[in-house]
């Protein structure tokens, strides 16, 4: 496992790398560009080769890049759609040129939910089409509000099923998203039931990213609030989920709250503690 955090990008890529070894990262999660809104400015050369040359210097990898939370591409709303596709697209295109392998987005909303997944595959399909690059896409389950898609398992296994290139696809899975939505984390067995239902659904194979989160609501709420890692709902459940055996080779990326770096590191150590504890026994 390697662990890091999600790193503002304030200021300019040149400022990354700094605050990724301010919290001992060894992979780090980025926005490309402002995550709330639809205009960006365009990538600066020179910002990204220092950003490119630190990463490789420090040895950090591998790198993720986070989709803007507006995306929709299970909207029937042509604007919206259109507007969700050219920013996939621009993303791939970002992600190639900052170095990234992999590029994060959120599974859409729909009133109609067979709709929305198969109108889903078919954005994906054109970004794709449209960005030949190496990027992979990670689609990220969500914990279910609303017309959320991507709660259920099968739902990233049927909008997977509907790509062309599924070899550039695969899947984030968050752990306080998956409890809210009603998949059990709290013990061993339940941990285990988990990994093994997303197996069965949409193949461990597919699986190239944690992100580690505790969540603050209950099992089911379908309510999206990270939480602290083990002071959540989810508990001593982290530690079962950190030793999991499937789970040991992969990249680990919190999203835990924070107000300034002294969290971050907070949940770093209790991580560390967590594992340590467990191969104690």
């Amino acid at each position: 496992m390697r662990f890091g955090f999600h790193v503002s990008i304030r200021g300019g890529f040149k400022n990354v790398v700094a605050r990724a070894q301010e919290r001992n990262c060894e992979t780090i999660q980025i926005f490309s560009r402002n995550p709330r809104g639809w205009k960006y400015r365009p990538l600066d050369d020179h910002d990204i080769a220092l950003f490119r040359l630190e990463i490789e210097m420090h040895d950090i990898w591998p790198l993720f890049v986070h989709m803007p939370y507006l995306v929709n591409l299970a909207s029937m709303d042509r604007i919206l759609f259109r507007r969700s596709l050219d920013s996939l697209v621009d993303g791939l295109k970002r992600s190639a040129r900052i170095g990234a392998a992999f590029l994060i987005m959120h599974v859409g909303s729909a009133p109609d939910p067979s709709r929305g997944l198969k109108q889903m595959s078919r954005g994906i399909n054109r970004a794709l089409h449209r960005a030949p690059n190496d990027i992979k896409i990670l689609l990220e389950n969500t914990a279910g509000s609303g017309n959320e898609l991507g709660h259920d398992f099968r739902q990233l296994k049927e909008i997977i099923g509907g790509i062309e290139q599924d070899d550039r696809v695969g899947v984030v899975l968050d752990t306080a998203h998956a409890f809210a939505a009603g998949y059990d984390l709290r013990t061993e067995k339940a941990v285990n039931t988990t990994i093994s239902e997303f197996d069965r659904s949409v193949g461990l194979r597919r699986l190239s990213l944690i992100h580690l989160n505790d969540s603050k609501t209950d099992c089911g709420s379908h309510r999206d609030r990270h939480w602290h890692i083990a002071q959540g709902k989810i508990g001593r459940g982290m530690s079962h989920i950190l030793q999991h055996p499937a789970l040991q080779d992969l990249p680990i990326i919190m999203e835990t709250p924070r107000t300034d770096l002294k969290e971050d590191l907070m949940n770093l150590r209790q991580v560390k503690k967590l594992i340590q504890r467990r191969r104690n026994r």
